[in-house]
């Protein structure tokens, strides 16, 4: 039932992914000499990330940590963050380069996030069919609460995608991820400096902010 879908989901995100790479040169090449001058080199920051099937692959985003920072526990992050690198993750102007992964077919327009490689053994089998389809650098709980919202919530609408992805419903995404990015809604979660690390479906849940409605995006 899906394949349909999948094929044409994969031609937009090749064509819609290339078309902003392109108009988004300009700012690429600001943002990389800032972080140049502010951070210095690497300018880019990759790192290993479960896709489809739990297939690593590297994701690539515009560093905003000091060296060694975004590879820690996202305790540290709090240390790690640099002034413009705060200010380029409240803009998302961090995540430009994932259009790059969309390209190589590692990730798609919208999707769940792709997590850390270490919570993979963390996941109950619910949980872990949020790889069934590509991570994409917006999804249902980017524009429903993000780093606001307990795991218990992230998880429970990437599920909801899957489960109910459509055109329809990814147009509808990538509208409210707008709104989203210019209110710089969700940034951190309470207490943290990005967000909370997983621990697994026993650990007491991070307290969501309550926005996750029953049905999700339609």
């Amino acid at each position: 039932m899906k394949r349909p879908y999948d094929t044409v989901k994969r031609v937009l995100d090749v064509a819609l992914a290339a078309t902003g790479l392109l108009l988004a040169t300009p700012i690429l090449a600001a943002v990389a000499l800032a972080v140049l001058v502010t951070m210095g080199r690497p300018v880019l920051f990759r790192q290993a990330r479960p896709g489809r099937h739990g297939r690593l692959f590297h994701l690539v985003k515009f560093r905003s940590m000091t060296v060694g920072g975004e590879a820690s526990a996202p305790a540290n992050d709090a240390a790690r963050l640099t002034t413009f690198g705060r200010w380029l993750r409240t803009t998302s102007l961090d995540e430009l380069p994932q259009l790059w992964n969309v390209l190589r077919g590692e990730m798609s327009l919208v999707g769940p996030r792709p997590l850390l490689p270490a919570y993979l053994s963390r996941y109950t089998p619910e949980q872990s069919r949020r790889h069934e389809v590509r991570p994409g650098i917006t999804g249902l709980q980017q524009v429903y609460g993000r780093n606001t919202l307990s795991w218990d919530e992230r998880f429970t609408l990437d599920v909801r995608y899957v489960q109910r992805r459509s055109l329809v419903l990814d147009l509808r995404i990538l509208l409210r991820t707008v709104r989203t990015v210019l209110l710089r809604e969700g940034i951190t979660a309470a207490g943290a400096a990005t967000a909370h690390e997983y621990l697994g479906p026993t650990e007491l849940a991070t307290a969501g902010s309550g926005t996750v409605p029953a049905e999700g995006l339609r």
